[in-house]
């Protein structure tokens, strides 16, 4: 029987642990209908300055009393402080190396991923998150050889998934690795999941960070907000801005994670989208409308970003409003 633990952080988020267990619940369900034993032993384990969870009919166990695990599963967190929220669960740490020297994998979810790089074991390997938290985990962990746009990574025995309905697609793979193909398509089948995403790129939004403190920055993102239609260079953004190319674009990606022309992209694209979304604008018009002036170019930038065509955003995101002819 395959051990698996769900660790209960502080924050943790209840809908990503209530979906761990419906998934391995049902693995379980389907075992045990089938005249077999239950596959997971599925147990709940809790930093010991925590309180002991009583919403589960599994085992709970303090982390320094719990049982060898073959695998330890990480929920998303259900708090914004992240770097907070590293610091309530600092005990975590020490004690997943440990397991995880001892030859028990571990799989974070969504923003549980913070967790996991702060134990120093995704130095060096690959990682996802949720799309919206990959700004802010690119700068707490350059070590960690971050791809947003995944749906899920491995290596070495470290699973990590993206944000919200991708930690299905994580917990596919692991009963992949454990239960082969057959069972794996029965609860993707059961729980709706589309298997052939391939990416998460597409469901990101541009979240441009403010709250720096540094002025001549924030000088600089305004003027790009209220000008990135004008189909110019951010050469002449910079040269309106009293400080020196070099010195301006270093404080820039210090403070936003991005370097002037990547922030100028990531406007139009954001933009690009919402026209997409929205209007009935032809790919042409968006284009001219974004601040592009070739179409080439244009296209090549969108996919990079979001993994899609112009053409194929749309035809995903797309919705023409219907009126109600009583209404006209």
């Amino acid at each position: 029987m395959v051990q698996l633990g769900i660790l209960l952080t502080r924050h943790h988020r209840l809908l990503s642990v209530a979906a761990m267990l419906d998934v391995f619940e049902t693995v379980n369900h389907y075992y045990e209908g089938d005249g077999q034993a239950a596959f997971f032993d599925i147990s709940l384990l809790y930093p010991q300055s925590s309180y002991p969870p009583a919403y589960s009919e599994h085992p709970v166990y303090p982390l320094q009393a719990s049982p060898r695990q073959t695998i330890i599963l990480i929920p998303a967190f259900g708090t914004s402080d992240l770097q907070g929220a590293i610091r309530d669960n600092g005990e975590c740490l020490s004690w997943l190396q440990q397991q995880h020297q001892q030859g028990t994998e571990i799989a974070s979810f969504c923003t549980g991923a913070f967790l996991l790089a702060a134990t120093g074991l995704l130095d060096k390997k690959p990682a996802t998150t949720h799309i919206h938290a990959a700004t802010a985990f690119a700068k707490a962990f350059p070590q960690v050889q971050l791809q947003p746009s995944e749906i899920t990574t491995f290596q070495q025995g470290i699973y990590t998934g993206g944000g919200a309905t991708n930690s299905f697609h994580l917990m596919l793979r692991v009963l992949e690795k454990y239960c082969g193909y057959e069972m794996t398509l029965r609860v993707a089948k059961y729980f709706a999941i589309d298997m052939d995403r391939e990416q998460q790129a597409y469901f990101g939004t541009f979240q441009p960070v403010f709250n720096h403190k540094d002025e001549l920055v924030s000088a600089l993102q305004h003027r790009i907000k209220s000008r990135f239609q004008e189909a110019g260079t951010i050469e002449e953004l910079l040269s309106e801005i009293p400080a020196s190319r070099r010195n301006l674009a270093r404080r820039f990606k210090a403070a936003t994670g991005f370097t002037p022309i990547e922030y100028l992209q990531r406007t139009r694209v954001e933009a690009a989208k919402g026209l997409l979304e929205q209007t009935d604008q032809s790919v042409l018009e968006v284009m001219l409308n974004t601040g592009y002036n070739d179409l080439k170019t244009f296209r090549q930038l969108f996919r990079k970003t979001t993994g899609m065509t112009p053409t194929a955003y749309r035809e995903k995101f797309y919705r023409k409003r219907v009126i109600d002819p009583a209404l006209q």
